[in-house]
């Protein structure tokens, strides 16, 4: 069985995005570049990407992918990746991507599967990777604080979970990020 891993920056006081969905924020901060240098070894341990529309749509913007499919893959290589929405994006030409809408326990099945012996990385939103905390089924949260705070915008994870289903397994200094690391117990929800 796959784990579920919600990787993601996050700023001081807990946003995501800022409220116009951008993620500038992130790659205005010193030493950005060496804290995205570790993302080849965790994805070499991916099998599946989930995301939600908001965070499909401003990667599809911010890196013109229509125009450059090839950027897509570059990144995130020929890994099918589940996108959740309501609506119909435009899909990256080339790409294996996946809409689906609905709860995120009627497609485990499908992403389990296609995930094969390796992971499934929830690359955002926060309320996408709630919904896996409420369906028992997120295993461990990855994050990068960044040294900013944006006052209001995308909250890092919309849900209350209490303390006693989240371990701190892991803690390191990358540039000017902290990167946290905990592991999800389902066993208490």
């Amino acid at each position: 069985m796959p784990r579920v891993i919600f990787y993601t920056a996050t700023t001081f006081d807990g946003f995501l995005a800022d409220t116009d969905d951008s993620l500038d924020w992130l790659f205005a901060v010193p030493d950005a570049e060496e804290a995205e240098s570790g993302i080849a070894g965790f994805m070499s341990g991916i099998g599946v990407l989930v995301e939600g529309r908001t965070t499909y749509e401003w990667v599809v913007r911010h890196d013109d992918l229509i125009r450059h499919p090839e950027k897509w893959t570059e990144f995130y290589g020929d890994r099918p990746t589940f996108v959740f929405t309501s609506g119909a994006p435009v899909a990256v030409p080339g790409a294996d991507i996946r809409f689906r809408s609905g709860p995120v326990s009627d497609a485990w099945g499908e992403i389990v599967a296609a995930a094969g012996d390796k992971d499934v990385w929830v690359v955002g939103g926060g309320d996408l990777a709630g919904q896996f905390a409420d369906a028992g089924l997120l295993n461990e949260i990855v994050l990068s604080v960044a040294p900013v705070t944006l006052g209001e915008g995308r909250p890092l994870l919309p849900r209350r979970l209490e303390s006693d289903r989240l371990t701190l397994t892991g803690v390191r200094r990358v540039g000017q990020f902290a990167e946290l690391t905990y592991s999800v117990d389902n066993s208490t929800r």
